[in-house]
């Protein structure tokens, strides 16, 4: 056999709060899209096809094929080829770089064990997230957005440690609604020190989320994120003024998720001009 083919498959997740302060962080799941297909071949060499971002930087994509060929192959197979759709923005807070790494790995773990046999999904975070610090598309490591994406529900991580601290289902009730500006901000851009400063803030955040009040952690998280980050936060404060359970910026943004009961969407929808993303809770399965 010259070729081996695999497909992966992961959701995308929203901030509740930030890692850079503490090392530690909270997300949950979303049910936005990232599906990857690899084709292992024996010559060396990856190359990487990101549907509709033909610019889009391909290193963590292909760190993610190397490290698990690195890990789990024989050597038969040493190059591969890559293809990612997504329906997630990327460069929004979104998760991109975390579902993508994530539905890679398994993809090219799919295609090693050749009939999709199980692989431990600690073992897809953790390439996951060794290629994405590899790849400088992070500035924590991001378990804990890695963590959401792929097991969904609300994950509760140290990113120091990758340990996932608490894991919990999200009301399945809700909807997520997301408001995506025309730009992006890409993780070189990020005001580090700034964002660093909210130790505080983030440590109160991250307290309320273990003691389940994810609703308030997220929004106070959104508001520090918004002026650590010098974003205005008209979105999120709409958004609370129009009856959200809750609105913040999602990692360092732009995008803003906003939380809200499922027969509330179009009157939200008319607030905001129709400019949003409708999503749902991804909770995947707490074992």
């Amino acid at each position: 056999m010259t070729e081996l083919k695999g497909f992966g498959s992961c959701m995308g997740a929203a901030t509740v709060v930030n890692a850079i302060a503490t090392g530690k962080g909270a997300a949950f799941g979303i049910d936005l899209k990232t599906e990857a297909y690899v084709t292992l071949r024996k010559d060396e060499g990856v190359n990487v096809t990101i549907d509709g971002h033909p610019s889009e930087d391909t290193l963590l994509a292909k760190r993610c094929v190397i490290n698990v060929l690195d890990t789990y192959s024989d050597r038969a197979y040493r190059g591969a080829d890559v293809r990612t759709f997504s329906e997630i923005p990327i460069s929004k807070g979104l998760k991109s770089s975390s579902s993508a790494a994530n539905a890679i790995v398994a993809a090219t773990l799919d295609a090693l064990c050749c009939n999709g046999d199980n692989v431990d999904k600690k073992e897809i975070l953790f390439i996951g997230v060794q290629s994405a610090k590899e790849a400088k598309v992070t500035i924590t490591g991001a378990f804990d957005d890695a963590a959401a994406s792929l097991l969904g529900g609300l994950v509760i991580t140290d990113n120091t440690k990758n340990e996932i601290i608490k894991r919990t289902l999200m009301p399945e009730d809700l909807k997520v609604l997301i408001h995506v500006p025309d730009f992006s901000i890409r993780k070189r851009d990020v005001p580090v020190d700034r964002v660093k400063e909210c130790y505080q803030e983030s440590e109160i955040a991250l307290q309320m989320a273990l003691e389940g009040d994810f609703a308030k952690a997220m929004k106070m998280n959104g508001k520090t994120q918004e002026k650590a980050m010098n974003l205005s936060g008209d979105v999120s404060d709409m958004a609370m003024k129009c009856g959200a359970l809750s609105a913040g910026l999602s990692g360092t943004g732009p995008a803003t998720v906003i939380l809200v009961k499922e027969n509330d969407v179009k009157r939200f929808q008319s607030c905001f001009c129709d400019n949003l993303i409708i999503a749902d809770i991804y909770n995947g399965t707490v074992e």
